[in-house]
């Protein structure tokens, strides 16, 4: 976007769905940092004029470097300026790195800009990293990585309505098989609609009372009670309050969850950067 406002030329973000190694390697599940709708959000707020989300498959991955620069960028987008990360790799089997496209660029008469890798804490960002972080419950180095507080995309579905029977409605998330933190109970902030709303995410298996232990994820949003069945919710996370235990009964679980609400009051913890 800055180079766009810099030249008058329009920007565009290229983004590829599904993930390559699902097509590469399906049979590794990997979990997504953001999923394409999710992407598709993010990428919205930043500026930028148009977005190019390319399907990627088995022919894609077998394009060769070159031809993917003039088949695609140049006769298909007619690119005057590109910016990738200077240890960008693309083409089959990634033989198209930054000195190659500046080659291309000389060759097909565009501009070439690259970035330099970012480090945080001395590693190097990467999706790989930032996912790594999530998952351990890294909330703070995650979001200084990402430039963003930590979120997750998920749709509202039906559960139990076990938090409602509990005097405390909660809604059941699914969350798009993006990385999540690890189990534990969290302050958040729930967007839908444009709106942000004070929450409390509980990410486990509700061992009070899931004989089973199946896994769930549940958002209590503060003072709000609307049917938000099959709506898309942006979880983000600012802060975990406590770990997931079990209960000896069902009013000792509710004079916890009572507490924990009554911390959504103290505005530093929702105004705070994310933290573990």
């Amino acid at each position: 976007a800055a180079v766009s406002c810099r030249t008058g030329m329009k920007s565009l973000a290229i983004t590829f769905h599904p993930h390559p190694r699902e097509v590469l390697n399906p049979v590794l599940k990997i979990p997504l940092l953001t999923s394409t709708t999710h992407k598709h959000s993010l990428i919205g707020k930043t500026g930028i004029d148009l977005l190019l989300d390319l399907r990627f498959t088995k022919s894609l991955a077998m394009m060769r470097a070159e031809d993917f620069v003039r088949k695609i960028l140049v006769d298909r987008l007619g690119i005057r300026a590109l910016v990738v990360g200077k240890n960008f790799l693309f083409g089959y089997k990634g033989e198209g790195d930054f000195k190659l496209l500046k080659a291309m660029a000389k060759k097909y008469g565009f501009r070439l800009f690259g970035v330099e890798p970012l480090r945080v804490k001395g590693v190097q960002i990467s999706s790989t990293t930032i996912r790594r972080a999530i998952e351990k419950g890294d909330l703070k180095t995650a979001s200084l990585m990402l430039g963003r507080p930590v979120s997750v995309l998920g749709t509202v579905v039906k559960g139990r309505r076990v938090g409602r029977r509990l005097g405390f409605p909660t809604a059941n998330i699914n969350p798009h098989h993006e990385a999540i933190p690890p189990s534990g109970v969290y302050a958040v902030n729930a967007r839908m609609r444009g709106k942000k709303y004070t929450a409390i995410l509980n990410i486990g298996t509700r061992p009070t009372f899931n004989i089973k232990r199946e896994p769930t994820i549940e958002l209590y949003i503060f003072k709000f009670n609307k049917n938000i069945y099959n709506k898309d919710v942006e979880i983000i996370f600012k802060r975990k309050l406590r770990d997931e235990k079990k209960f000896s009964s069902v009013e000792a679980l509710k004079t916890q969850i009572k507490k924990d609400i009554s911390r959504l009051a103290d505005h530093t913890i929702l105004s705070a950067p994310a933290s573990t």
